[in-house]
């Protein structure tokens, strides 16, 4: 059941980007481009995505289950700290240059479009890479933390 549901979310998600023009780096960049010719039609699809999600959180933080009966799992820290504005300013630049973000790359290399390819390429490196620094940095705070143990 869970496989089918993602099936079908992933489906509708995949084709709800490319109605949308997520999926167009082009309509992308434009809608970037303030100092050009702007294409503001996005920020319509973004407020709907806003306001859609605002609604499905709130419903999501009364519920201990999915409607499938999984576990919820909602994020719990609401901490703004220096990762976090690092991986937005990353991922925003990202964006602006590529025209894609994960959805719609994921969407576009589905589609066949070249550029995607390499998006994602990169993006599967950038995530393997931040998977490299986190596990050596993890071990430096565990060996962090066992020296202060074995101090006291």
């Amino acid at each position: 059941m869970q496989i089918l549901t993602s099936l079908i979310t992933g489906l509708i998600f995949g084709v709800g980007l490319i109605v949308s023009g997520m999926a167009d780096p082009a309509k992308v960049l434009g809608f970037l481009d303030l100092t050009g010719l702007w294409d503001p039609s996005l920020a319509l699809v973004m407020a709907g995505a806003i306001g859609v999600g605002a609604v499905a959180f709130a419903i999501a933080g009364r519920r201990t289950t999915s409607l499938i009966g999984l576990d919820m799992k909602l994020p719990t820290s609401r901490e703004l700290d220096r990762r976090l504005m690092a991986g937005s300013g990353l991922f925003g630049i990202g964006w602006g240059i590529a025209g894609f973000c994960p959805g719609p790359g994921l969407v576009a290399l589905g589609m066949g479009e070249t550029r995607a390819l390499i998006f994602v390429a990169a993006m599967i490196a950038g995530m393997g890479l931040f998977e490299l620094i986190e596990r050596r940095r993890q071990a430096g705070l565990l060996q962090a933390a066992q020296t202060r143990a074995s101090a006291r």
